[in-house]
């Protein structure tokens, strides 16, 4: 017979959570160290393709109207401390004093150089589009590829040298009174000296990057090539005529000075050759201004 046993099957016990009874013990991340970095540059204005000549173009006369009016502004900040010194000192000072204060003249020639400093930044913010792009290569400071760069520089050098002969000669012929320029180098020694390192150091390279780098190739997109190399030529002229207003032959001389080095930019395409020419040319004129009082150069 057969007889039951009692059943040892047991009943499953239900799987086991996989979700944890306890509190998750959840560790805050480790910091990470990041090196530190510049707020990106803000986005320049979105401007159309169609219109982006003429935004450019209102853009480099803005340029221009700037470097103009740091050109009138930071000489007189950088005067006002000697101004102040002589009103404590010497009472309020007239005009006609102020007019032959060779200290006073000596520090206007002087704040050029902080003048050209901050053109250039306003120039380079400019051309890079507030850090965008290479600025260099974007104002076309290179040689042209159609010339080795020892053979432009040769020939950059013999153009900048025959330009300060024909200047000379036209000076010599049918030069007038004397210019303020002229006044304000004789001056002092120390206005002489500060004059010729202007000349050579800071002009030329700011000049040029504001007229045949920014203006130049602003008016031509927008107004065509005979319209640029008039225009700034011109303008170039134009703003020197209140140091040469008593020499009807050197405004000619540099108006033939503006001519050639746009002229020069406009054919080679590049701003590296005119700014060679006008280093030259005002190195060879700082020579002089440095030398003529040791050799009575001028003194007539």
């Amino acid at each position: 017979m057969f007889t039951e046993e009692p059943s040892t099957e047991q009943t499953p016990l239900p799987p086991e959570s996989t979700v944890s009874s306890e509190a998750p013990t959840t560790e805050p991340p480790a910091p990470t160290s990041e090196p530190f970095s510049f707020p990106p540059p803000p986005s320049p204005p979105t401007v159309p393709s169609g219109d982006r000549r003429w935004y450019r173009l209102l853009l480099a006369i803005g340029t221009w109207f700037l470097s103009l009016l740091l050109l009138l502004v930071v000489p007189l900040i950088v005067a006002v401390p000697y101004f102040i010194y002589v009103w404590k000192t010497r009472g309020v000072p007239n005009p006609q004093a102020l007019a032959n204060d060779k200290t006073l003249l000596f520090f206007s020639i002087l704040g050029i150089i902080p003048t050209h400093l901050l053109t250039l930044l306003l120039v380079w913010l400019v051309v890079t589009e507030w850090r965008k792009r290479p600025f260099w290569k974007a104002i076309g400071f290179e040689w042209p590829k159609s010339a080795s760069p020892l053979v432009s520089a040769l020939a950059c050098v013999l153009i900048a040298v025959a330009l300060f002969v024909l200047g000379a000669v036209v000076t010599s012929r049918w030069g007038g009174s004397k210019t303020q320029l002229d006044l304000l180098v004789e001056s002092s020694l120390p206005a002489r000296f500060a004059t010729a390192f202007v000349a050579v150091f800071t002009a030329p390279l700011v000049e040029e990057m504001i007229y045949r780098g920014v203006l130049y190739s602003a008016v031509e997109q927008a107004l065509g090539r005979a319209v640029a190399i008039a225009a700034v030529s011109l303008l170039f002229a134009g703003v020197h005529v209140f140091q040469y207003q008593n020499n009807i032959a050197v405004i000619l001389v540099i108006t033939m000075l503006s001519f050639s080095l746009t002229l020069m930019r406009a054919y080679t395409g590049k701003l590296l050759p005119s700014f060679i020419v006008h280093l030259v040319f005002n190195g060879i004129q700082s020579v002089v201004i440095v030398l003529a009082p040791f050799f009575g150069w001028g003194s007539s």
